[in-house]
């Protein structure tokens, strides 16, 4: 009996809703997810505008890094499902924990704004976008991923500091890339940029930094409401997806 639980452990974190990696469930939620991001990818390349011949590409757009870093995260969830790999498993899990928030602060962010005034974050020369493609872009990566956490992924593992200080890495780290992009092509890919002074800049980021934080904190709330939580006196001390090491 002790050495069934002891492999139901090791094959499946005690509050993991469903087994992942699987060739079930899990794998066709990554499935459906690469493909939609795909689509966005796709999108950029068969309708071009001025940012495809501007230094930087798309890749100016916090959007498109985070349907970079989504894209990567589901590709090695895909790959942990066809190969039954846990350490692929455990590099998804980790890239999760910038991937998941930064999607969410991105649909936040963007919808957000866009119920101000859409000119803050779409340029007057921007293509109207197709409900079905502005979901690709700015709702589908934070859905999937959100969905990926809750029922194919062990809790996250980061506590409130180290979170803030990974989104104030991600937020600057993001400034210095666009305005690195700025001394070459003269223009911001927001508009919102153009609006903004330099101090209001600061806490634009600042305050991007905060909500991302905000947002991995809810995420790890909502994991609890949906998953329960860690007894750390019976399970001890867990990282994201270790528990599945080989």
């Amino acid at each position: 009996m002790a050495s069934q639980a002891a492999q139901e452990l090791i094959q499946r974190h005690p509050l993991q809703r469903l087994d992942s990696p699987s060739r079930g469930a899990s794998a066709l939620l990554h499935i459906t997810g690469l493909a939609s991001f795909a689509y966005s990818f796709a999108y950029l390349v068969l309708n071009p505008n001025p940012i495809n011949d501007s230094y930087g590409w798309h890749f100016q757009y916090l959007t498109i890094i985070g349907l970079a870093l989504s894209t990567a995260t589901f590709a090695f969830g895909l790959l942990a499902d066809l190969t039954l790999s846990r350490r692929l498993f455990a590099v998804k899990n980790a890239l999760s924990v910038a991937s998941a928030p930064i999607e969410c602060l991105i649909t936040i962010l963007y919808w957000g704004l866009r119920a101000i005034d859409t000119s803050l974050v779409l340029p007057p020369w921007a293509p109207v976008l197709l409900l079905r493609d502005d979901l690709s872009f700015h709702f589908m990566p934070a859905f999937t991923l959100t969905l990926d956490l809750l029922f194919f992924s062990p809790p996250y593992a980061i506590a409130a500091l180290p979170a803030l200080a990974l989104s104030g890495a991600i937020a600057f780290g993001y400034w210095f890339w666009i305005e690195q992009c700025f001394t070459y092509n003269q223009f911001y890919p927001y508009p919102i940029f153009d609006v903004l002074d330099t101090p209001g800049r600061v806490g634009l980021f600042a305050a991007s930094a905060g909500l991302m934080a905000l947002a991995t904190g809810a995420l790890v709330w909502l994991y609890g409401v949906v998953n329960g939580r860690v007894d750390e006196g019976r399970l001890g001390k867990e990282r994201s997806g270790n528990v599945k090491g080989e």
